[in-house]
């Protein structure tokens, strides 16, 4: 069992046929607490307009959430866009889950986290509908390539990789829209007067420190398999999840500047 100070999670997805809920359900089974964030893409409606994948895992993994919640974890459900259904209960419960338009998260050493989901992002990352829509269809490719890949390694007794994820490291328009939107969500942070901002929408999982701001993407639960962490000593840590877990990259927030607070 692992001991957080903090959890952060966002794209699970589910009801689409790439979620990965077993494995978050694996993951949130071996670690303790007190705080539990959900940034958004935790259902995925759009997915089941189309068709609906809803497994056992899934139906545990929100009994957990639930059950979670009303043992004491603060749960916060901050609705994205695939789930943006939820924002109209923003300032409601479900259960003991608190639903919210956006959170903040103050870590041990007093940095203030801005917690959004992300896709109000979109305008500044957007080259045009073309683009939009070629990327979509690019990733819903790299999905199936993902889905078939792995189910051919379980077979020869292999553990799960990203193969969409190590595809899309490798695409030089990928990694230029993945610095714009991380442009802008930095930004937006250092001019509201946070410290840093935890953030999730495109599937890629990051930590790193810009123009003197934290920087979080916590991933996904589609071909990452990621959570970010907050460890008991303040730092902050990206978890990948799957067969094997291990930690893929940290922040120690030692020597982090403080930003100057918003008037």
């Amino acid at each position: 069992m692992q001991n957080f100070r903090a959890v952060f999670i966002s794209d699970v997805h589910l009801g689409s046929k790439d979620c990965q809920a077993g494995y978050l359900l694996s993951f949130l089974q071996q670690c303790q607490s007190p705080k539990i964030y959900l940034l958004g893409d935790i259902v995925d409606f759009w997915a089941m307009k189309k068709q609906v994948h809803w497994g056992e895992p899934a139906n545990q993994l929100l009994k957990l959430l639930l059950e979670k919640a009303e043992q004491g974890v603060e749960v916060i459900y901050v609705p994205g866009n695939h789930d943006e259904a939820f924002r109209h209960y923003a300032g409601k419960n479900f259960g003991h889950i608190q639903v919210q338009l956006r959170a903040s998260h103050t870590t041990l050493l007093g940095k203030k986290l801005l917690l959004v989901h992300g896709d109000e992002f979109d305008k500044d990352v957007n080259f045009g509908a073309m683009h939009a829509w070629l990327g979509d269809t690019l990733y819903d490719f790299l999905l199936f390539l993902n889905r078939w890949y792995n189910r051919a390694r379980r077979i020869t007794g292999g553990h799960y990789f990203s193969l969409a994820g190590y595809i899309k490291s490798k695409v030089p328009g990928a990694q230029q829209a993945i610095g714009r939107y991380r442009d802008a969500v930095v930004a937006k942070a250092k001019r509201a007067g946070f410290d840093g901002v935890v953030c999730g929408h495109i599937h890629h999982p990051e930590i790193r420190l810009q123009d003197g701001i934290i920087y979080c993407n916590d991933g996904d639960w589609i071909d990452n398999c990621t959570a970010l962490t907050e460890q008991m000593d303040g730092t902050l840590a990206l978890y990948q999840w799957t067969e094997q877990a291990a930690q893929i990259a940290s922040l120690s927030l030692q020597s982090v500047p403080e930003q100057p607070k918003a008037a």
